[in-house]
């Protein structure tokens, strides 16, 4: 494993669906060599220097990958801003196919002359591979069906449906007022959430049908992770997909709750025990996958 430190890159996206600019960052240690590129999308309430997530991509990179992870574009967090969520607005008009493009974005610029930043001789976006945390895990695995660029997916605690169903009477008076709210507990913030993302997912059913697309279109490799004291998703959504794609592999991990062991912030320069745990688990898969792939 290389002892040199990660290079740190950091640039902006823009999307041609909206005119929000978003945050990406990549590591890897320079090596002269193409290396495998794995992206990370974080999950609801989520970023991608949330807790433990900069010890992540320093752990990934030095076991021989480019690590990239995203702020969705209207998760909150502010280009230039103070790197937590503070646009309540944009979080409020966040939505599904919105995430899905704005992966979409990000993938299109690593495959394009614009990604620069990134030294040709370090990457190989012939080996891509999606990695996502909760609902970040439904996003990578959405993505993966309809884009055949993407060599393998892990999926770390991930939903198995972006369909809520809410309760009749709470959907009636969230289209009445066009906003309902969910607590930050970590922040105290109320945080709306607008009647239009119903309206998209009911204009996007077919995309965004997560048992649907694993069960027909996924073809690529799958690797579920999820803990057995998950305390947001429950473990069944991992069993679930399991039976959707029976070539998956599911791995319940003892013990780990819906975070890994991490939290927010994180000052230590190690991974959570359980944190580490999963991240070995998916470069032993992505390891096995590149070598079938040979």
């Amino acid at each position: 494993m290389p002892t040199s430190a990660p290079i740190h890159v950091e640039f902006l996206l823009t999307s041609p669906r909206h005119a929000r600019p978003f945050a990406a960052d990549a590591r890897f240690v320079p090596s002269g060599r193409p290396k495998p590129v794995v992206v990370f999308v974080h999950g609801f309430k989520g970023f991608k220097d949330w807790g433990h997530f900069n010890v992540l991509a320093d752990y990934f990179a030095a076991h021989g990958f480019v690590f990239v992870k995203l702020n969705l574009s209207h998760n909150g967090v502010v280009p230039g801003g103070t790197g937590d969520l503070e646009d309540l607005e944009a979080f409020g008009q966040n939505n599904f196919s919105l995430e899905l493009d704005d992966v979409g974005t990000l993938l299109d610029y690593l495959f394009s002359p614009e990604a620069s930043v990134l030294p040709a001789a370090e990457v190989d976006v012939r080996q891509l591979l999606l990695v996502g945390h909760s609902r970040g895990g439904g996003i990578v695995l959405l993505k993966a069906a309809e884009d055949a660029r993407v060599q393998a997916v892990a999926a770390w605690a991930p939903i198995s449906s972006v369909n809520p169903r809410w309760p009749e009477a709470l959907m009636q008076q969230w289209k009445q007022d066009g906003v309902q709210y969910v607590d930050n507990m970590r922040t105290g913030q109320r945080m709306p959430l607008y009647y239009q993302l119903v309206e998209d997912f009911e204009a996007n059913q077919q995309r965004l049908d997560i048992p649907g697309n694993v069960r027909e279109k996924l073809r690529q490799p799958l690797l579920i992770l999820h803990g057995d004291q998950d305390e947001t998703l429950p473990v069944q959504m991992a069993h679930d997909l399991k039976s959707w794609k029976p070539d998956a592999e599911l791995v319940v991990v003892p013990g780990a709750g819906h975070m890994f062991g991490g939290k927010h912030p994180w000052d230590e320069d190690q991974l959570p025990e359980l944190a580490q745990h999963i991240a070995d688990k998916t470069i032993e898969f992505f390891g096995r996958v590149a070598s079938l792939s040979q």
